[in-house]
């Protein structure tokens, strides 16, 4: 199974596409999709809505994971976050693909074990699950394979559970 993760944000929007194999999982890609600060917000909407469907289509995923959306303070982020997130939604009903949504507490307890674990934690244990050579960069991108090695794990477990 092959599972693109989005990490949303309206200024950046983190990526990353993982592989799991007879219970190996492996690194694609990651990445980030970034908008001008000075772009008119439906215009930076347009360009995430772009990218994700030419990674949809450059990558062909079976599955994407999406960050469940949370306040925590700052409402005004969060509609900035839910309208990124409406776009790469969008874009991922268009090309058929289900979409599995995870929150931060979630995707850090199917990573490393800890819903409380911190981004270092996190980036160290991404790195070790997918073999790589440094830690993954930017937070975004490493924020997403985080997403996405998530929804491959619960996949696989639920195929389990149902098989």
């Amino acid at each position: 199974m092959r599972v693109l993760g989005f990490d949303p944000g309206t200024a950046t929007t983190g990526y990353g596409v993982v592989e799991i194999r007879s219970g190996r999982l492996r690194h694609i890609a990651h990445g980030v999709i970034a908008t001008p600060s000075d772009a008119f917000f439906a215009d930076r909407l347009k360009i995430i809505f772009d990218e994700a469907v030419r990674l949809l289509e450059t990558y062909q995923p079976d599955a994407i994971a999406i960050e469940r959306l949370y306040f925590k303070q700052n409402v005004s982020t969060g509609i900035t976050v839910a309208q990124a997130r409406g776009v790469l939604a969008l874009a991922a009903a268009q090309a058929g693909k289900p979409i599995g949504e995870f929150s931060p507490t979630e995707t850090k307890t199917a990573v490393t074990g800890y819903g409380k674990a911190d981004k270092r934690q996190m980036q160290e244990m991404i790195k070790r699950l997918l073999n790589l050579d440094a830690l993954p960069k930017p937070d975004d991108a490493a924020d997403a394979l985080g997403l996405a090695i998530c929804h491959a794990q619960t996949g696989v477990t639920q195929a389990r559970l149902r098989g």
